[in-house]
């Protein structure tokens, strides 16, 4: 008989493209949120995961441990070593299902320098989980090192990418999709177009939308820069955009592997990337990608230098065997099997 799993997530693309990765493993699966995602195709129960308020502290580890006890799951699965899995696993204290915590980057690699109590926070996670995922190497050393009394078994495994290469013939467009927040640098990208000499034969193409869209609209008029802002795009727009484009830039301060910069090498895109250490386990500089080492400089103008042909060809291996659902989906079934092999 299939195991049932209690699956703790905020409510985004990633949760429901998780949910449906690991769904064959389980006869059930009861899914808590921060707010239902309208695009998802099952149910999900809502519960207040903010720190902002003192009751929350103890009203929603109680909420949670009422579900388990009703529901009887094989397997807990938090997504975040945030509040979410702050509180699922003090709700979840002594519970006798095993609990696993996957890490998605900011939790791990921003959060705990913001302030001495979510340092501690995550930490506490660290400590009372009893598996971890995490999608980059760089980041499961950053989890040993916030709990090193505790020898952490990390499971290096992500989503996988749900895009298909559309048939395209490459142009000379370079694509951004990331997130229209300052973490994401697309101002950047920007500047550094403005300075390219070449710009006349290309064309620079920004999808998705954020907090900063207008300003970074204002940017590219100020600069005189055509880029050509397609908001927010579905699977088939973005797969799309992904095989004409030659090039995909992505260059954040801070990040766990993406999904998009999977997508990108998937669809043959030269990736241009910041030099993160989890963007460094996908890319070798001027081989399958370009790394930049001075966001300020005229990045592009190197990053064409690159063989883009090579590089696609290159970037394509790497997908099918580290990258694709199918990969992913063994290392998490093995993941549960593991767990679960003493208590059947």
């Amino acid at each position: 008989m299939k195991p049932r799993l209690l699956l703790i997530s905020s409510g985004t693309a990633h949760a429901y493209n998780f949910y449906k990765l690991i769904a064959p493993y389980f006869s059930e699966i009861k899914v808590i949120t921060n707010k239902k995602n309208k695009d998802w195709d099952f149910d999900a129960v809502e519960l207040d995961f903010s720190l902002k308020n003192i009751s929350t502290y103890f009203k929603t580890p109680s909420q949670i441990r009422k579900i388990a006890e009703e529901f009887k799951p094989d397997i807990i699965h938090i997504h975040q070593a945030n509040s979410y899995a702050f509180y699922a696993l003090r709700g979840l204290k002594n519970y006798s299902a095993p609990k696993i915590v996957t890490a998605w980057g900011s939790d791990i690699l921003l959060s705990p320098g913001k302030s001495f109590w979510l340092k501690k926070m995550v930490q506490y996670n660290l400590k009372n989980a009893d598996a971890f995922t995490s999608d980059s190497k760089f980041m499961a050393e950053e989890m040993r090192r916030l709990s090193p009394e505790k020898k952490l078994d990390i499971l290096i495994a992500n989503f996988g990418i749900g895009i298909e290469p559309v048939n395209a013939e490459k142009e000379n467009i370079i694509y951004s999709n990331r997130l229209h927040k300052k973490l994401y640098r697309i101002d950047k990208v920007i500047h550094a177009f403005s300075k390219f000499p070449e710009q006349q034969n290309w064309r620079l193409v920004i999808a998705a939308t954020g907090e900063e869209t207008e300003s970074l609209k204002s940017l590219a008029k100020l600069l005189n820069v055509k880029a050509e802002f397609v908001g927010w795009v579905d699977k088939k727009v973005n797969a799309q955009w992904y095989s004409k484009a030659k090039i995909f830039v992505s260059v954040p301060e801070s990040d766990a592997t993406a999904i998009s910069l999977l997508e990108a090498m998937a669809c043959g895109c030269l990736p241009v990337v910041s030099g993160l250490p989890a963007n460094r386990e996908w890319i070798n500089d001027k081989e399958n990608g370009y790394v930049v080492e001075n966001i300020n400089s005229d990045f592009f103008s190197e990053a064409v230098k690159t063989d883009v042909a090579k590089a696609s060809v290159l970037n394509k291996k790497i997908i099918e065997e580290h990258g694709t659902k199918e990969a992913n989906k063994k290392k998490f079934f093995s993941l549960y099997d593991k767990l679960l092999s003493p208590r059947i």
